[in-house]
């Protein structure tokens, strides 16, 4: 951990941080743990959108493995997670391991899925949401958020392209 960055979670706590911020972070955290609010969603719409199914499979494939690509990579890594004194914890988590966000990975990769399922942009904004909810929950640094979009567009991406190859 440089200081640095755990002086820039510092200031967005200090930004960010409210009763109700905390509250809304809490829900996406049990949310997009361990993917499964990506999974369940993507699992409906299999069910429900008969024409765009193999778009909804993809997107279930997508963020599995986005979100395990992560989970490999934090046991690589092995960052620990935000411990400075002057940073709030607002959540439990199922490791003490940081790099990168499992949560940010997953996420991106379902908002990619869903851009290209709707046709939209729009659930990109979904992406920069779950990055500060995590900062603000005190779980994960900057670049912990950062890297795992990365990963989960980038996931995301090759799982699209893949999807129509196959068709």
């Amino acid at each position: 951990m440089s200081k640095r960055e755990a002086d820039l979670l510092v200031a967005i706590q200090n930004r960010l941080l409210t009763d109700q911020a905390a509250t809304i972070a809490r829900g996406l955290s049990h949310f997009g743990e361990h993917d499964l609010g990506w999974l369940a969603i993507a699992a409906v719409g299999v069910g429900v959108d008969k024409q765009r199914r193999r778009k909804w499979l993809a997107m279930g494939a997508g963020t599995f493995l986005a979100h395990a690509a992560s989970v490999v990579l934090k046991r690589i890594v092995r960052r620990q997670r935000p411990h400075d004194a002057r940073i709030t914890v607002g959540v439990s988590t199922p490791s003490r391991l940081s790099f990168p966000s499992s949560h940010s990975t997953s996420t991106a990769a379902a908002m990619v899925h869903l851009a290209d399922i709707f046709g939209s942009k729009l659930p990109y904004v979904g992406i920069p949401v779950m990055m500060t909810s995590r900062m603000v929950l005190g779980v994960h640094y900057p670049t912990d958020t950062l890297i795992g979009s990365l990963i989960g567009a980038g996931v995301a991406k090759t799982a699209i392209e893949l999807e129509k190859e196959t068709r």
